[in-house]
């Protein structure tokens, strides 16, 4: 699946915040995932649909340094990967083994990959960072990944931070983590979450000019009436 720059632009300048909130309004509570944190302070939210990598627990005669050269591989998985896609990967929340380091995250950056999303953690962090791909992720940590995880596949259905992600879901992550929005959701967050956005910045504003919250936040009927006369 594609994502256009106008879903992008979109999607870009609605918080991960107000997409959980939209979700909510649909039924849909688990969308956040737990433990993918801005290894950086500051990063732009960014927007891009998910690539899909999984580990399962290490078993010693397949989590070893040989596997990395196995068709079969974190390193084959990256060169899979389109350009503007946004890596996810099931690392089942593992904080003592790092996924991917520097090199690996380098060649990701090469191949125009947009962020690195895990509910595990990197290693090599000095190196990570100056690769200056945005990441997502728990932590960071020196052992490898073959000291506690087995690399599997890429392209499947995943769980990540709790979540449950499929290859070309939508992931949304800027200060507050990482959103996904399932592709079937894609249009109605791209119409309600700008709306969303503008009704909470008129209410953020009444706020700044002294209004109480009951019958602000939420709405009472008068409170809509007034806001809808400031869209015309």
């Amino acid at each position: 699946m594609s994502l256009s720059p106008e879903a992008r632009k979109i999607l870009a300048g609605i918080t991960t915040a107000t997409i959980t909130t939209v979700l909510l309004k649909k039924g849909l509570r688990n969308v956040w995932m737990r433990g993918a944190r801005p290894l950086r302070p500051g990063l732009p939210r960014l927007v891009g649909p998910a690539f899909t990598l999984r580990f399962v627990p290490a078993r010693e005669d397949l989590a070893t340094p040989e596997s990395w050269s196995s068709p079969i591989s974190t390193r084959t998985a990256i060169e899979a990967m389109p350009e503007g896609c946004i890596a996810v990967v099931d690392a089942m929340g593992i904080t003592d083994a790092g996924i991917f380091g520097d090199i690996l995250c380098a060649r990701m950056v090469k191949r125009g990959v947009t962020a690195l999303v895990t509910d595990g953690v990197v290693r090599d962090v000095e190196g990570v960072l100056g690769t200056n791909l945005p990441v997502w992720c728990d932590g960071y940590a020196a052992p490898p990944s073959v000291a506690g995880l087995t690399f599997v596949g890429w392209g499947e259905p995943i769980g990540c931070g709790g979540v449950a992600v499929f290859p070309n879901d939508i992931v949304v992550a800027d200060q507050d983590g990482c959103v996904l929005i399932p592709q079937a959701m894609l249009d109605h967050v791209l119409n309600e979450g700008v709306e969303q956005e503008r009704m909470e910045a008129w209410i953020v504003n009444e706020v700044n000019n002294g209004a109480v919250l009951p019958g602000l936040y939420p709405m009472n009927a008068e409170t809509k009436a007034r806001y809808a006369a400031s869209k015309k």
